[in-house]
């Protein structure tokens, strides 16, 4: 059985701890491989190799540093298949969905082939008497990225591209679940001209995160996972002064007014709500229909959208909807969540508990589930899911609706259906989301916008990618100077007031 290490000065390296943890396949059960547990030494040596390194490439010009960036993205694009391919393999999710985790990580790098216009400081000449300002934008140093097992190869290109084209190195502790996708980012990352030590993957459990949390060397710290894991990682970083971005779960609402395209909302909230399993963090898992009858009408369009998904292994075909959950403890879990909505009094109008599939009986798979009648003292409506079931809210009204998105702890993304434009304007202005979709179900910005979910579902002052990704990877120095002409006698010991 194949033993998965670490990525460490440009070659793939044993782990020396002796731990290793399982790479399940979730399509049938079966472990696939063994992944290496890095333990803290090892993880304080790979940060001392990306230490040493960073200096030199933290002097390569910007320009310089956006052709690696180039290259990586031409790398991408031809190995797209091979990449998506270890995404569904590890993950479980189809190969049409696996091709859009790297397209939206590629993406990313794309925007970072403009890494000289986003990384200018700013002038002021004259600001004063022969006196003249000027901010450069310098790296942190070397950083990490601990990324999640639902985007193996998004969020670790959300990670790694901004940091390294901003000249710092980073150290990336992908999930252990799906360790083989951020090892050949890695090796694709070492073609494409990224020196030896400035990217070292680390795969590990809770000593690898600590010992990156706890290492006096790195600088800044970015997380994507659960909101509880998001504050602890929050927490202790900034306790140790590093710059930290950790991003949790999410509750996402759409809501949908009596005058919006019912058939366009419902497939909307089909494949928003049930793509990828649901282990989505902007998946719509809540639908909020305005009025009895706008629920009604709803419910009548969803039912036959959602019997008809096929759910099967990523090697069924491209018109498999979607595939297993990432573990048996997830589904297990998923499951109790749904019968905890069958005893609190929701109505499960598709039950999908007892789905199986014949010569995967011991896979994650678990059948779509739609519950009506959801009230917010539920379990199901208070806990995140991550799984491929729907709730529907009904509200009385517009304000009752907002009411209800706003009262959530979480804040990721949210969606409003409707052919009213006040109504839209008003709900986007109000709502306190980061994220807001208008007649749009999955509300992720473009690349070169940026990425962030409010409240519980984000702790830290920068987002993701775009513009955030350059001010949160590097810090401003501001140079004041004045040039004398002739010599000036004296001293002066007091500060002057600028002119």
């Amino acid at each position: 059985m194949e033993e998965i290490g670490h990525y460490i000065d440009g070659v793939r390296v044993a782990g020396t701890s002796g731990r290793f943890a399982d790479v399940m396949n979730p399509a049938t059960g079966e472990v696939q491989a063994k992944v290496a547990l890095a333990t803290t030494r090892e993880v304080d040596d790979a940060v001392a190799r990306a230490a040493t390194a960073q200096e030199a490439w933290a002097n390569v010009n910007p320009q310089r540093r956006a052709r690696v960036m180039m290259k990586l993205g031409q790398l991408i694009n031809e190995n797209m298949d091979a990449l998506a391919e270890a995404v569904s393999r590890e993950h479980g999710k189809t190969l049409p969905d696996a091709r859009g985790d790297v397209q939206r990580g590629l993406e990313v790098v794309e925007v970072c082939m403009g890494a000289p216009h986003m990384l200018k400081g700013e002038f002021t000449d004259n600001g004063g008497p022969g006196i003249d300002l000027h901010s450069m934008r310098q790296p942190l140093g070397v950083v990490a990225g601990i990324t999640p097992f639902n985007f193996p190869a998004m969020i670790p290109l959300w990670k790694l591209a901004g940091a390294i084209v901003s000249g710092n190195a980073m150290i990336l502790k992908p999930s252990e679940r799906v360790p083989t996708t951020a090892l050949m980012l890695a090796e694709l990352c070492s073609q494409a001209g990224v020196p030896d030590g400035i990217l070292q993957v680390v795969n590990g459990d809770k000593e690898s995160v600590d010992a990156l949390l706890d290492n006096e060397t790195i600088q800044a710290v970015g997380f994507v996972g659960s909101t509880p894991i998001a504050h602890y990682i929050y927490s202790r970083a900034s306790a140790n002064g590093k710059r930290a971005q950790c991003f949790g779960g999410a509750k996402n609402h759409m809501v949908i007014m009596p005058d919006a395209d019912l058939d366009k909302a419902a497939d909307a909230l089909v494949g928003a709500g049930y793509g990828a399993a649901g282990e989505r963090c902007m998946a719509i898992s809540v639908a909020v229909p305005v009025g009895e009858e706008t629920a009604d009408r709803l419910t009548e369009k969803l039912l036959p959208r959602i019997e008809k998904l096929k759910v099967g292994p990523y090697t069924a075909g491209e018109d498999v909807d979607y595939g297993p959950v990432i573990t048996a403890q997830a589904r297990d879990r998923i499951l109790g969540l749904i019968g905890s909505g069958v005893d609190e009094g929701a109505d499960l109008r598709i039950d999908g508990r007892d789905f199986s599939l014949q010569g995967y009986e011991n896979g994650y798979f678990i059948g779509p589930s739609f519950f009506d009648r959801v009230t917010p003292d539920m379990e199901i409506y208070r806990e995140e899911i991550f799984g491929p079931v729907l709730c529907q809210v009904r509200a009385g009204s517009y304000d009752e609706a907002l009411e209800l998105v706003m009262d959530n702890p979480y804040g990721n993304g949210t969606a409003i259906y409707t052919a009213d434009g006040d109504t839209a304007r008003d709900y986007a202005h109000r709502v306190n989301v980061g994220m807001v979709g208008v007649n749009f179900p999955i509300p992720v910005p473009l690349s070169y916008h940026t990425f962030g979910g409010w409240k519980k579902s984000g702790f830290g002052d920068l987002n993701q990618y775009g513009p955030d990704a350059f001010r949160f990877y590097t810090r401003t120095k501001t140079v004041t100077s004045r040039w004398f002409s002739g010599i000036k006698d004296g001293g002066e010991f007091n500060f002057k007031a600028m002119d």
